[in-house]
This record gives structure tokens, sequence and C-alpha cells, in this order.
């Protein structure tokens, strides 16, 4: 079996001011997720300029970071550096045992599913998400898994990845409607249809390492999303609709929730008459672990 893999990831946003702000909060959703085969070996956050920060634990169980800064700025820049250390998936079998979907029922009412099992803002039904299920005859199999991988496939032949297409407040009308989207979409409408299957789902934030020809990662799809399905004996397993997979070596998990909303990596306020404008740029180095 092959070895664990390190990551080293730096995450930089950059907020620039058409005039200068007088007082800035951000909350940031950038520290990786410990657990499910992912070590969490190292992390820091800084900002230029200086800001006060603190940590929080969300209720979804991911740590977030409260950034205050009460000085004029023409711009605020966030570096988030991690080391992650990132396990082979154990095999996930082709089916699940007789009796999967009366297990999954049983907990639907269940406190730890409540939240997973319902329509969420960018998550919940519409005209469009039943006549695209009409259209594809899209429907649960026998059996979850299955059924799972069957979406996974359908959606990722279905759309085609059109960065920019889409904004991180579009619904999913409009990947539905169009066709084109980016990773959030699709992971968005895989969700919708999870849960209307009964099937506790969320919402990954993260990131992809691939490769270009050239060997360097693809910038636009360094920072990631995908879903997560509850499975009886299986546990929370990652399906990738945008490349047709499920989650492995290559995804890092950050953040967890019902939908994007729940886990944007920044999201703040300042105070001044000023337009904003962002810019991301994240790079990933892998590293292949070797023991002696």
């Amino acid at each position: 079996m092959a070895g664990p893999i390190r990551y080293e990831i730096e995450h930089v946003s950059r907020y620039a001011y058409s005039q200068p702000a007088n007082y800035s909060v951000m909350r940031l959703c950038l520290k990786p997720r410990a657990g499910a085969r992912q070590r969490l070996l190292s992390f820091d956050v800084s900002t230029d300029p200086p800001a006060a920060s603190s940590a929080e634990t969300d209720a979804f169980g991911n740590t977030r970071h409260v950034l205050n800064l009460h000085q004029p700025h023409h711009g605020l820049a966030i570096t988030a550096r991690s080391l992650i250390e990132v396990l082979p998936p154990d095999p996930v079998p082709e089916s699940l045992e007789a009796g999967a979907w009366p297990s999954i029922g049983a907990r639907r009412n269940t406190f730890s599913d409540w939240d997973y099992t319902r329509p969420s803002p960018l998550t919940g039904p519409s005209p469009a998400l039943e006549a695209f299920v009409r259209r594809l005859d899209i429907r649960p199999l026998d059996d979850p898994l299955a059924s799972l991988r069957q979406l996974t496939d359908t959606l990722h032949r279905s759309f085609t990845y059109s960065p920019g297409s889409t904004s991180v407040i579009s619904p999913i009308d409009h990947i539905l409607e169009t066709g084109h989207g980016v990773c959030q979409d699709y992971a968005h409408v895989m969700i919708a249809v999870a849960r209307s299957w009964g099937i506790p789902t969320r919402y990954v934030s993260g990131y992809l390492h691939v490769t270009g020809a050239d060997g360097e990662q693809a910038p636009e799809t360094a920072t990631h999303a995908w879903a997560e399905c509850r499975l009886p004996g299986l546990g929370w397993i990652g399906f990738d609709p945008t490349n047709d997979t499920l989650a492995d070596q290559r995804h890092v998990r950050l953040a967890v929730g019902r939908d994007y909303q729940d886990v944007p990596p920044t999201r703040g306020t300042f105070r001044g008459p000023a337009q904003s404008h962002l810019t991301v740029n994240v790079r990933i180095r892998p590293i292949v672990v070797t023991h002696g």
C-alpha cells in the first residue's frame, strides 16, 4: 500500500480597497481539519498589516479565526500556511450490506444527522432540480453506495466545468439550467439529490492537488469542494462529482458544513466608503514521506 503524502500549503487572500478602510473584522475558515486519515502537522496564519486574532470552534467542528484590525489600511493580506499529512484511503466496497437503506432511514431524525438531511440555503429543492432529475431519470438504486457512485458519474457527465460561470452565492438553478459551473456547484447539486434520498450529506471545502502538463499545480484546481455522505459501516465517504472520483490522497479537507455559506475561507466587513477587490493565490507542494 502507498504511504502517506505530506502537503505544504500556502493560501494567500489579498483584499485591496479603493480608499482607506478605517476598521475591519474578518472571520477565517482556513485551518485544515484533523482526523479522517488526515493529520495537521502545523498551521499558522498571519496578516499584513498585523491584526488581533482569536480562535473558536463552530457547530460543525471547524476551527475559525476572527481578525480585528483597528487602524486605517488600504488593503489586507491574509496568509495561511499548513503542513498536512494525508494517509491512503481505506478500500471502499462496490456495495453495502443488505438493509443499508432502512439503516439510513432510521438515522434521518437523529441530532447528529439533522443538518445534513435537510435542505440548506444553497441545496434546497426547486423546479429546476425536479426537471433535471426527471429528465435524466436520476433515482436511487437498490444499494445506497451504488446510487451515489452513479450520481457522481451522472453529474460529471452532465455539467461542464467553467471557471467564472457562477459566483459563491449562485443557486443550483444556474448550473442546472445552463450546464456550466464550478466545483461548489457540482457539490451542491449532489448534496441536494443525496439528501432528497435521505442520505446524510455535507459540503466539504478544501484543496485538490492536480498537476498540469508541466508538472506544476494547476492554479484553478487548487481550491476545491466536494460532498461527503455518511453510509452504514463506512462512515463519511467523499464523492467528487467534478472529477468523477471518490476523495483520495489528492484531496485535503479544510472544513465541512451544510453548504458553501457555512464555510467560506474568508468573510468579513470593513468600515468606510471604499470598494474592495479580492484576489486569492494557493500553492500546494507535495512531499512523499519515506520511512527507513
